[in-house]
């Protein structure tokens, strides 16, 4: 599956994180799947930043349907990334994101694009539900420049 193109994308939140020599499999490159671990963690690093963690016994939030990752240069330990998390294509119920791996040594370079569709949801019912306002603003609101 192609990644979406979110052409009104907002940057919301960046972060770091090392490679670990765990995250390596027998082939001496990062394992595909943990791609997927480390987008999975600056998305939560995310949602906790501005107070949208998932959490059933809150009733309602998010729930992934789709998630995606495009392989462009195998990663190696050691080393750190850079994962940056954009979000747009914001309907009713779901938004999109798309996220971007790079080595800090080589910041230029993409290591791998991916990212989720994700749906806001009533968890007792299991059905989607609008996504209200406040928490619309707040996963639209930019990340903040750092120096």
């Amino acid at each position: 599956m192609m990644a979406p193109v979110l052409a009104d994308r907002t940057l919301v939140h960046v972060t770091r994180m090392a490679i670990r020599w765990g995250d390596m499999d027998a082939m001496g490159h990062v394992n595909n799947a943990v791609y997927f671990r480390y987008l999975e963690q600056a998305r939560i690093e995310w949602f906790a930043q501005i107070d949208c963690i998932p959490a059933p016994e809150n009733g309602t939030g998010a729930v992934i349907i789709n998630a995606h990752c495009t392989f462009m240069r195998q990663l190696e330990f050691p080393g750190e990334i850079e994962v940056a998390t954009y979000v747009g294509g914001f309907g009713r119920s779901s938004f999109e994101t798309v996220q971007e791996i790079r080595r800090c040594d080589t910041p230029d370079e993409l290591a791998a694009e991916g990212g989720a569709k994700i749906v806001w949801i009533d968890y007792a019912k299991a059905k989607s539900l609008a996504i209200p306002d406040d928490v619309r603003a707040r996963l639209m609101r930019p990340a903040i420049a750092t120096t």
